[in-house]
């Protein structure tokens, strides 16, 4: 089995509690509200901590479809938040899981930055293409812009 690592960061203007909140503990509920294109998140398996996994259905060019989470890691204290793409339609062939290590820290003016290390586990020694990269990190900004957009136009939201 290869592995591919890349490193990517983003800003925000929310603080890193309330963001982490949005993002990790409510997820299930709010996901579905901030993304029109996820219809639902629900747990196939597990209690919600490490080893729970998660299917999240989506409308994709008029389809459903799906994609499974795999928690593989939970921070709190540290707003730190660790899982899989382990199954579904986010995983290319040449791809066994795409795991993900987010974690927020204390950012300029009260905000946030998020740190993510991606691991494409292949099979075999093939990379990841350009453009599956460049989707997959695509599709992970849209996911974190409209988290962000959310909880900016919902100041009550705790």
């Amino acid at each position: 089995m290869g592995l591919f690592t890349f490193e990517d960061e983003n800003t925000s203007t929310i603080a890193p509690a309330r963001l982490y909140k949005a993002l990790v503990k409510d997820a299930d509920n709010l996901i579905p509200k901030a993304v029109e294109a996820i219809k639902t998140v629900e747990t196939v398996e597990g209690n919600g901590g490490p080893g729970t996994i998660k299917k999240l259905t989506f409308v994709e060019d008029g389809e459903s479809k799906y994609v499974l989470h795999k928690i593989e890691a939970i921070d709190e204290a540290n707003w730190g938040y660790n899982y899989s793409i382990v199954g579904g339609v986010g995983l290319p062939d040449t791809v066994e899981k795409i795991s993900f290590e987010a974690k927020l820290v204390a950012g300029p003016s009260g905000g946030s930055v998020a740190k993510i290390t991606v691991k494409y586990h292949t099979k075999g020694d093939v990379n990841p293409s350009e453009e599956e990269l460049k989707i997959g990190k695509a599709k992970g900004d849209a996911l974190f812009k409209a988290i962000e957009g959310y909880l900016l136009a919902n100041p009550g939201y705790n």
